[in-house]
């Protein structure tokens, strides 16, 4: 039998305090999505939602409404991207959503096209991303073990996460 281990709770007060403060203030399209043991239901309608991938930072803001577009019109529902964590956080506490860079305008594009968007927050990528998409500075933070139960991993992300909420 395993002993019970104590852990400082530290960082999951810190997520959900940064939630709790973000998510009254956030922007949320709001529609109503269930089951019915048959389908999903979004708004009271069956739906069967088809997705397709569009990594924003492998192609230039000018080019986002195209390729939604077309994603749409050969039916697909939903926009899926991962948020690449390397790319908006290069060194600690500073993010970057400029340029190709900017998540924001890439969700408002998927809106503005009348599809979803299903976020892959991460932490890692799997998509032929240098690092699996983790910032290379998390080699230098002590104590780390990386895609573990490891406090100094998870500390570092969820700061990471609650500068991603605050985003809306």
């Amino acid at each position: 039998m395993r002993a019970m281990e104590t852990r400082d709770s530290t960082p999951r007060l810190i997520l959900w305090l940064c939630l709790g403060l973000l998510i009254p203030v956030v922007g949320f399209v709001q529609c109503g999505v269930t089951y019915d043991r048959k389908a999903l239901l979004i708004n009271g309608q069956r739906r069967i939602l088809f997705s397709g991938s569009i990594h924003y930072p492998r192609s230039t803001p000018d080019m986002w409404e195209g390729l939604i577009q077309k994603a749409k019109d050969v039916g697909v529902d939903v926009i899926e991207t991962y948020v690449f964590w390397n790319l908006h956080e290069p060194s600690p506490g500073k993010y970057d959503f400029d340029g190709k860079n900017d998540l924001v305008r890439f969700v408002k594009a998927i809106h503005k096209a009348d599809l979803y968007a299903h976020l892959r927050i991460g932490p890692y990528v799997c998509a032929e991303w240098n690092f699996g998409g983790f910032p290379v500075w998390l080699m230098y933070v002590p104590g780390i073990s990386f895609r573990t139960d490891n406090e100094p991993f998870k500390i570092s992300f969820y700061c990471a996460l609650c500068f991603y909420c605050a985003l809306w």
